[in-house]
């Protein structure tokens, strides 16, 4: 069966921790032990179950008192439970009250900053890919990159949420980012002027009569929707010409986003079998989530495209059509976050962000750490053509878009500038050329195979 909508959110609960200590009275002293039971029982200096909530009330006590500033008890605590979650792992965190619902507007809402999805990887702040038509794109900002200092502030002395909190601002303020590219080793200070961060999670276009690009920039609350909606545009604009007949779904530098976008993104092209499961330290936290046969299910052959960018949502898509052998993978090794995080909201409006299973792809591979391994192993090679001055990858104009708004005075040359923009992308994209070329093939190898 299909997994309800309500399998991602997440019921309020709250864990309080209180530290008691007993004296027992000499009239209640507990009898002598006997030989055996004192060569079972812990020495007497070992440590108790409440030793270490009482050295923190101590640490509490002693830094209130006599820290050289004067700093308050809920600021103490606040930081103390996040150095607590990021010692767990990268993606674990508590979350402030503002820091909570600035993550909401994430997936829903129109939110401003530079557009990059970031993790802390060994104390480092790691960009794991810049969004598409954002800021952080046009500035040059590259998966792996790491980032140095906000506004000269050093990255390492902040907690994740807290770099994001102070890369994000108000529309047409500008922050300061000092980077170092993955393959430099000069840092670089880049100054970005805050924007709108786009919402729209799926762009289109005609490669060849017949073959489409999709490609998926993240997985927000309504990627499944716009993917039809593209799918439907695609299949209209065919019909005149045999029909639908290849798709290359573009996941390159797509972080992820919200899981049941990606079970129901996989579910399009699956009619049915596992997509993913998740498993944690016990049952509560598992789940199977699997495909249903649907009427308007998308039967064309498809080429998957991915790179070290492509993360979370991104790889359980790429990993069920891998193991389902409904697609082939093609491009680079993917990110390798496979960990789920539940979000739970506590009482004050704050909440936890924590790590509670791992991804498994239907074969019952673990994505975490290792990724996903195409079938074809084809590196980005980085050409630029005349109207691609800044080397940027998979830039697309407007005009190239399904759905787009026409100029009155261009719609005679609208279909001879789409087939330039398509021809213009091939040119400098060769991963996307691979994989038009082998969707165009894909027929024929299954014939060749049965």
């Amino acid at each position: 069966m299909k997994s309800p909508k309500s399998f991602h959110r997440i019921v309020p609960s709250l864990v309080c921790l209180l530290a008691l200590t007993f004296t027992v009275p000499a009239a209640l002293a507990f009898p002598a032990q006997g030989a055996d039971e004192a060569k079972n029982a812990e020495p007497r200096n070992a440590p108790g179950k409440y030793d270490a909530l009482k050295r923190f009330s101590q640490v509490l006590n002693i830094v209130e008192r006599h820290y050289v500033k004067d700093v308050t008890q809920t600021d103490l605590i606040n930081s103390s439970v996040k150095g607590m979650l990021q010692g767990l792992d990268p993606h674990s965190n508590f979350l402030t009250p503002e820091e909570f619902k600035e993550m909401q507007q994430n997936t829903s809402g129109e939110f401003f900053g530079v557009g990059i999805e970031i993790s802390l990887e060994n104390g480092q702040v790691i960009v794991v890919t810049p969004i598409e038509d954002t800021p952080a794109f046009r500035a040059g900002l590259q998966t792996g990159d790491v980032i140095l200092s906000i506004n000269g502030q050093a990255a390492q002395e902040l907690s994740l949420q807290e770099v994001v909190s102070r890369i994000r601002g108000p529309k047409g303020t500008e922050v300061e980012l000092t980077i170092l590219h993955n393959d430099s080793k000069t840092p670089q200070t880049l100054r970005i002027v805050r924007d709108a961060i786009p919402l729209i999670s799926v762009k289109s276009k005609k490669l060849e009569d017949g073959f489409y690009w999709v490609r998926l920039t993240r997985f927000s609350e309504r990627t499944t929707e716009e993917l039809k909606e593209a799918l439907k545009a695609a299949e209209k604009e065919s019909k005149k010409m045999e029909g639908l007949k290849g798709i290359v779904l573009d996941l390159r530098n797509n972080p992820g986003g919200l899981l049941d976008q990606a079970v129901s993104v996989s579910d399009v092209f699956l009619e049915q079998g596992a997509i993913v499961s998740i498993k944690g330290r016990d049952d509560k936290n598992g789940h199977d989530y699997r495909a249903d046969k649907q009427a308007d299910d998308v039967h064309t052959p498809v080429v998957v495209l991915i790179n070290a960018g492509s993360a979370s949502a991104s790889e359980i898509v790429a990993g069920a059509l891998r193991d389902q052998k409904r697609a082939l993978i093609l491009g680079e090794r993917s990110f390798g976050k496979g960990s789920v995080q539940k979000i739970i909201p506590l009482p004050d409006g704050s909440g936890l962000k924590l790590t509670v299973a791992l991804y498994y792809t239907p074969n019952g591979s673990s994505i975490q750490a290792e990724g996903i391994v195409p079938d074809m192993e084809v590196p980005f090679e980085a050409r630029q053509t005349s109207e691609d001055k800044d080397g940027q990858r998979f830039q697309i104009r407007e005009q190239a878009l399904s759905r787009h708004l026409e100029n009155a005075k261009g719609k005679k040359n609208a279909a001879k500038d789409k087939g330039a923009e398509a021809g213009e992308q091939l040119a400098r994209d060769n991963q996307l050329r691979m994989a038009l070329q082998v969707v165009k093939s894909l027929p024929k190898l299954q014939e060749i195979k049965n």
